[in-house]
């Protein structure tokens, strides 16, 4: 039956458009979002809808806060080093060397998206970087296991504590950046020499 005159149309064919075209206008946002903070990581609300060709008013309806939009980015530079460290296939070969590819593609991805060492120095972000780097941590722990069954890495210390410092170690070097007490090449030596250390590798 036609909507009356002047009625919104609530069929499932115009539902759907309606979707289509929120989740277009959501991407676009993101897309342009993760673009122009790898630019400019301070850039505000206003100037992602610039970037993105949309009004401001639409940025917030898709992503109420700043917050909420660099959550988005993170997850979407998540999902770009999950895919880089199956392309690198990280688990293939000596763990040593794998384990050594993925700390150097998350070294790239703070290059390219410095903005996400604003979410790492805030505690407010803790449970959901917890929850976004669950996937490289279980990664992490099979090639740290690996390596210790094949005699790379010090067998003694379990599995989960090396993990633990290795990621800690990674967090560490991130603040420093983010400080700007170092360089991103500084810090990735010095990551480098640290786990090693760790690992008695």
């Amino acid at each position: 039956m036609p909507s009356p005159a002047g009625a919104p149309d609530s069929s499932p064919t115009v539902r759907h458009r309606l979707r289509a075209d929120a989740e277009r206008s959501r991407e676009a946002v993101l897309g342009a979002a993760v673009k122009l903070l790898s630019e400019r990581p301070d850039a505000g609300m206003a100037a992602v809808a610039a970037a993105a060709g949309v009004t401001r008013q639409t940025v917030y309806a898709h992503f109420g806060t700043r917050d909420a939009l660099l959550e988005a980015v993170a997850d979407r530079v998540t999902q770009e080093a999950m895919a880089a460290m199956d392309v690198a296939e990280v688990e293939d070969g000596p763990a040593l060397d794998a384990l050594m590819r993925l700390q150097d593609i998350g070294w790239r991805l703070f290059e390219r998206h410095p903005a996400l060492l604003q979410l790492g120095a805030a505690p407010a972000h803790a449970e959901a970087d917890r929850a976004r780097h669950e996937p490289v941590t279980d990664r992490l722990t099979r090639l740290i296991a690996k390596g210790q069954a094949a005699g790379e890495f010090d067998p003694e210390p379990p599995a989960a504590w090396l993990v633990a410092a290795v990621i800690s170690l990674g967090h560490a070097a991130g603040n420093e950046v983010g400080a700007g007490r170092m360089s991103v090449t500084e810090a990735a030596a010095h990551l480098r020499t640290a786990t090693l250390r760790v690992l008695k590798a």
